[in-house]
């Protein structure tokens, strides 16, 4: 936690000062146009951490999100620096110049109120909220993957020298608090008694004193654990899971990347796959006579396919025709007659990433079950028992993931496992 020296000329937003912020910012002023009086403004922050803004005017509009110095689900009795914003704004830098308009424009960035102030993002909605309504987006898979594959790219030792990487880690290292988190909520307090937990009771209470008492399990996950504090493989986003995207039938947008860490790929991987598969369970508790949801079901795992074969695919292409950093470096590998062996090489090392993906997304299945922060998907299904009943297939599918990996070697393998 910042220490009150760091924080001296924070506050913390309201209707009234943001404008005034803006209005303070000439060319924001500009783009929203108008007079500052006039603007609309409105707080709609609906996620764990954060308050965000929409601001409309004559001309235009903005987003404003401004970091909490504590974790806006608990309050002030969860304090938490507001740098994690310095790291969003840093990750978004970042990953620019690589993934295109799939993150918003940031417009401005104020250290001392760590806020951003970027691109509001209209007509798209959360993701999560669409899936949950049934909703399908032809490009979200593609989109997801070319992002993942790009942004874990173009931030390893495959495309970028030494020096420049190890800064790269260095900078985000000191985003400890969120990585606290994440340590602490993925793979480590749904496997004991944590009065932050909380699950389906009483419907899942013995499914959960089973989990808490495998040991196997817990060594799978202590393993998982080990690998996103240890593998530094590339740039992260951190939490890429369905609330953290936007979508339009057209177009798919990344957003909240204040989790950013360096880790291994298949973690951003194991997020939006696991989350597919948190929704394609769910989808029977969402179902009515009017619509069963089954042709919903079988997009979603169409796209969990798509996503990994479009990551695998663009993957390797850029590794084969942009390979410019420190991994396996292209002076090593003139010689034609090395290329076979060297595909083989990049083909076992997606190969450990997918094993990877499947390990991580099955942490966060089972964290957003029976751990602090949980989903909507399931949540809002009104009907305690049928939801209970998703869930348990969920933590079922969950279970075999981690602890009988040798048996998951496609998504086919994965989708077969489905109950």
């Amino acid at each position: 936690m910042k220490n009150a020296d760091e924080l001296r000329g924070y506050r913390i937003l309201d209707g009234q000062s943001v404008r005034e912020f803006i209005a303070a910012q000439g060319a924001l002023a500009a783009k929203l146009g108008g007079r500052p009086a006039d603007w609309n403004v409105r707080e709609v922050g609906d996620g764990n951490l954060n308050l965000v803004f929409l601001i409309d005017g004559a001309a235009g509009t903005v987003c404003v999100k401004q970091a909490l110095p504590y974790v806006r689900a608990a309050g002030p009795s969860w304090p938490m620096s507001p740098e994690r914003a310095f790291f969003e704004n840093a990750y978004y830098r970042s990953v620019a110049a690589y993934v295109g308009n799939c993150i918003p424009e940031i417009y401005h960035y104020d250290p001392q109120l760590y806020c951003i102030v970027m691109e509001r993002l209209s007509p798209h909605i959360i993701l999560r909220q669409g899936l949950i309504a049934g909703m399908r987006y032809p490009r979200l898979a593609e989109d997801l993957g070319e992002f993942v594959a790009r942004a874990c790219f173009f931030t390893s030792d495959f495309a970028q020298p030494c020096e420049r990487k190890m800064d790269g880690v260095a900078l985000f290292a000191r985003n400890q608090a969120l990585t606290r988190i994440s340590v602490d909520l993925i793979f480590c307090d749904p496997y004991h008694s944590s009065e932050r937990n909380r699950h389906t009771s009483p419907y899942l209470d013995e499914r959960v004193a089973q989990l808490r008492a495998d040991a196997p399990l817990k060594l799978a996950v202590a393993r998982m654990g080990r690998k996103f504090l240890t593998q530094h493989e590339a740039l992260l986003h951190g939490d890429l899971h369905s609330g953290s995207i936007m979508v339009t039938p057209e177009q798919t947008r990344v957003i909240d990347p204040e989790f950013a860490s360096y880790g291994p790929i298949g973690f951003d991987l194991g997020a939006v796959l696991g989350n597919l598969l948190l929704n394609w369970y769910a989808q029977s508790g969402h179902a009515t006579p009017a619509d069963d949801r089954v042709v919903q079901r079988a997009w979603i795992l169409a796209q969990s396919r798509r996503f990994w074969e479009t990551f695998r695919a663009t993957f390797l292409t850029l590794w084969s025709t942009q390979a410019s950093g420190d991994a396996y470096p292209a002076a090593m590998f003139a010689d034609p007659a090395e290329a076979d062996p060297l595909d083989a090489a990049r083909s076992a090392y997606l190969d450990s990433v997918f094993a990877d993906m499947l390990g991580f997304a099955a942490c966060k299945m089972i964290r957003r079950i029976v751990g602090f922060a949980h989903v909507a998907d399931f949540d809002s299904i009104p009907d305690v028992s049928r939801r209970a009943a998703c869930e348990e297939g969920a933590l079922r599918l969950a279970h075999r993931l981690l602890t009988q990996p040798s048996q998951f070697r496609s998504l086919d393998d994965v989708i077969a496992a489905l109950t």
